[in-house]
This record gives C-alpha cells, structure tokens and sequence, in this order.
C-alpha cells in the first residue's frame, strides 16, 4: 500500500516514538506500512469530549481504532486477564485436535465450541483456512444457557479467569457503546438495552491459534469478512490481521491495498462489526479484514490471539434506529433477529469440507457473500 494512505490520516497520536513491541517476540518489520488507526486512550474517554469525539470519527470512517487500556484500572485488569489467555491456550491447544473436535458443535448448527484447522474456506479460489479456535459462551459461562454445551475440563478449570473477563469485556463494550450513543443522539441507554451482560446473546471469547506456514507457501489463514456482532476486542502479538481501507482513506487515484494492522502492547484493537451498520443505517462502519501469515520473523511463531465478541440479545431486531443523526430509510427486507441473523452468518462456511473438490469449495465461497 502506499505510504501516503497511511501517513494521509490521523497522525495526531505518533506511537512510533515509544516501544510497545513484545520482548519476548520477534519485531514487527519496521519498512511495512501498517493501517491507519487512530489510537484513542481508555483513560481520557473516561473525562475527555474530544477523545469522544475521536471515537465517533474512528467509527464513522473506518470502523477499527486502536485503545490504550494502560493507566486505567478496568484497562490493566483486561491486559493482566488477556495475558492469562495468551499463557492458557497453548495448554489447551496441547490437548490436540483430536480432542478438542468433540466439542465441534456445527453438527448441532452451533457456531460455539471448537473449529479445526483446514475446516473453513477462506477465498474464491476453494482454499482452507490455516487456523484452529475454540468460542467460549458468555451464556454456559455465567450459567444462563438452559442447555450449556460440554466444554473441556481446562476450561472450567479456569472458570474464574473466563468469567472475569466477560465481565470486564461487557463493562469496556458497555462504556463505548455509552458514547455511540450520545454521538447518534439516541434516547439515553438505547444501545446498551441491546446488549445487557445477564441476556442471552451470541456473546463469546474466542481463543485462536495459527501456526507457521511453509515459507514456500504461505497464504491466508482467516478470509475476508466483516465481524457480524457489534463490538469486537482483540488482543493478539504477532502480525497477521489486516485491513482493506475505504476509498475515503485511500489517495485519489490509488485502490485501497490490504495493510498490516501493527499490535501494540497495552493496546486492544476495536472493531465495529455489521450490527452497528444496521443499527446507525450505515453511519458507523464495519470494514473489511482477514488474518494472513505474520510479516517478517514474526512469521516463524505460532500466532495466538484472544477476541471478545459482544452481539445483540438474541431477541433483538436487527433494525435502523430512529434518531437525528441516523439517515431515514426502509428496513431493506424482513429484519432477522439478532440470534437467527448472527447463526445465518457464522454457519456460512462451517460445513464439512473434508471431501468436498476445489470446485465444491469455491461454490461454498461465493454462496456465501464473501467474496462481494
């Protein structure tokens, strides 16, 4: 991508002048342009109208932001928490794929439990993901499923963490969703009435493993998409995520190129995912990414990352809101309920691809929208 793309946008908070690269990892190549987030601080959104502000710009226009959880209480316990999950998964990723896919529960047309590697396609051309990850239910978790699903014991072994982290997951999604709110001028609590912590919701932890691609054949471990929920948070370390810029952030003349998005320690990424679109009738965005193999040295490690994604209540209409700031318009179609919606999205790929040909794969990618 050009350079231009990203020094063009949001240079109001340098984080080149500090290192907060991962010790313990290879660095992320320094000549790689990365994307241009802005990097909003937890702290000052919690006093600061203009950090505020910035938060609604980063919505609006690219719908990904960086946020500095250092120096603020529910900010650190989320980077000790998420630093727990990092130490977890490759445990539980040592209980081997064998294992773990007896807790795949497509077959039961659920996207909770675990995704084995290779299971997925990821493009047009029939290729298979190169990831593993396992969604924990906010729902089995906080003991709100009526029929929680059976989770391996290391898991419930660490019940504490899991449930922490939930909360304070849904507390930080809660506070940025109180902002949206003010910004779209919608009645007070509109947002967070959607997506209360004791509802039942497609809510979930995701722990993702990917490991090293042959050098001679390194390819994308995640397709292109847009996140289906609300909010999401991630916590990863190595490269690989990357985005595809709105013509709005591109030069004139230039296509938008996929970019590196650079991890920062302290740091989660934020996303809006296509909820929030419908939602605001397309005033806040949901943009496109995918995970490829790290850059550089990084590429030699296996890649963990830790994602909360918070959704509407399954109840919920997925529907434009009414107020000043959101564009009148016709519900496009029958609005699907958050829980029919969200399930409609998650099983698109999640069929069983073992003894499907290239052609079949590549028939699955484009029935499923991805591709557009």
């Amino acid at each position: 991508m050009a350079t231009e793309t990203i020094t063009s946008t949001h240079a109001s908070l340098n984080h080149e002048s500090e290192d907060l690269s991962f010790p313990t990892l290879p660095p992320f190549p320094t000549n790689i342009p990365t994307a241009p987030l802005l990097r909003l601080s937890l702290s000052s959104l919690r006093s600061s109208p203009e950090e505020s502000n910035r938060l609604f710009t980063a919505s609006k226009e690219l719908g990904f932001f960086y946020l500095d959880l250092r120096k603020d209480p529910l900010g650190e316990e989320l980077i000790s928490q998420s630093s727990k999950f990092f130490e977890l998964a490759p445990r539980f990723y040592d209980l081997g794929r064998e294992e773990l896919s007896k807790y795949d529960y497509k077959n039961l047309g659920s996207y909770m439990g675990y995704k084995g590697f290779g299971s997925a396609v990821v493009d047009e051309k029939g290729n298979l993901d190169r990831n593993e990850f396992y969604n924990i239910p906010k729902d089995d978790f906080l003991g709100l499923s009526e029929r929680p699903f059976a989770h391996p014991d290391i898991l419930h072994q660490n019940t504490d963490l899991i449930k922490s982290y939930i909360h304070n997951s849904h507390a930080l999604v809660t506070l940025l969703l109180s902002h949206l709110n003010s910004h779209l001028e919608l009645p007070e609590g509109t947002l967070q009435s959607l997506h209360r912590l004791n509802a039942i919701s497609g809510d979930q932890i995701r722990m993702i493993k990917s490991p090293p691609q042959p050098a001679s054949d390194q390819r994308t471990a995640l397709g292109k998409h847009t996140d289906f929920g609300s909010l999401t948070i991630l916590f990863n370390r190595l490269g690989g995520l990357q985005i595809l810029p709105p013509p709005s952030l591109t030069p004139a003349g230039k296509e938008p190129q996929w970019t590196y998005v650079k991890p920062l320690r302290g740091h989660c990424i934020i996303n809006l995912g296509d909820a929030m679109t419908k939602f605001t009738g397309g005033v806040l965005r949901s943009n496109i990414h995918r995970v490829v193999s790290p850059p550089g040295e990084q590429a030699k490690e296996t890649r963990y990352s830790v994602v909360y994604f918070a959704r509407p209540e399954d109840e919920v209409i997925l529907r434009r809101l009414e107020s000043s700031v959101i564009p009148k318009g016709d519900n496009e179609g029958e609005a699907m309920n958050s829980k029919e919606w969200i399930k409609l999205q998650a099983m698109r790929l999640r069929k069983d691809t073992t003894e499907k040909s290239e052609e079949e794969r590549k028939r699955l990618w484009e029935e499923s929208g991805r591709g557009n």
